[in-house]
This record gives structure tokens, C-alpha cells and sequence, in this order.
């Protein structure tokens, strides 16, 4: 991995979030232009502020690294109801997954 996926990255996610670089900046809390500036390359992120740049898409670190998935968001939140079921909720719910993609074959 390099800065150029770093940069690419966030600017693609941030596209499929619907904000603007100026938007994210100032939810991030920092200057307008800090966004901007990453996008650019003129810099990068520290590791505090990149995890802080995870969190707002609601992705894990390694869910950002993984650009093979579409929405990373997306399948967060579904992890995350998921966690919440029992076995036997949880086993009915891969037999429904395992249908659907069988079908879309």
C-alpha cells in the first residue's frame, strides 16, 4: 500500500458518502482544507486521525484497505446486526445468504 491508495481511498469513499471535502473536514474538526489536502497528496494522515477517518465511514481498518468491497459501510452495518443474533438466527440467515448468491450465478 501507498499514500496514492491512501488518497484514493478516502476520496472514493468519501464520493460514495455524498460529502464534500470541505464537509469532511469540518466533521472531522479540522480546517477546511485538510481534506483537501490529503486528496491532494500534499499529505497524509497520522495513524490517530486515520483510524478517526475509519470511524466516519463506519468501516474497520481493514475493511478500508479491502477495496474489492463495494459499500464497506454497508457490510459493516450488517456485521454489526448480524452480532446480535443467536446460532440458530445466525444459521438461518447464512442458509438465506447462500440461496441468494447460488441464484445470482
Amino acid at each position: 500500500m501507498d499514500g496514492t491508495f491512501v488518497r484514493n481511498r478516502i476520496t472514493e469513499l468519501r464520493l460514495k458518502k455524498g460529502v464534500s471535502e470541505y464537509q469532511m473536514s469540518y466533521d472531522l474538526g479540522h480546517s477546511r482544507s485538510y481534506i483537501y489536502n490529503i486528496s491532494s497528496g500534499k499529505s497524509l494522515p497520522p495513524m490517530a486521525e486515520f483510524l478517526e477517518i475509519c470511524n466516519y465511514f463506519g468501516i474497520t481498518p481493514s475493511q478500508f484497505f479491502d477495496d474489492s468491497i463495494e459499500n464497506p459501510a454497508l457490510l459493516q452495518s450488517a456485521i454489526d446486526e448480524l452480532r446480535k443474533l443467536n446460532d440458530d438466527d445466525m444459521m438461518l440467515i447464512i442458509g438465506h445468504i447462500r440461496r441468494l448468491t447460488k441464484e445470482q450465478k
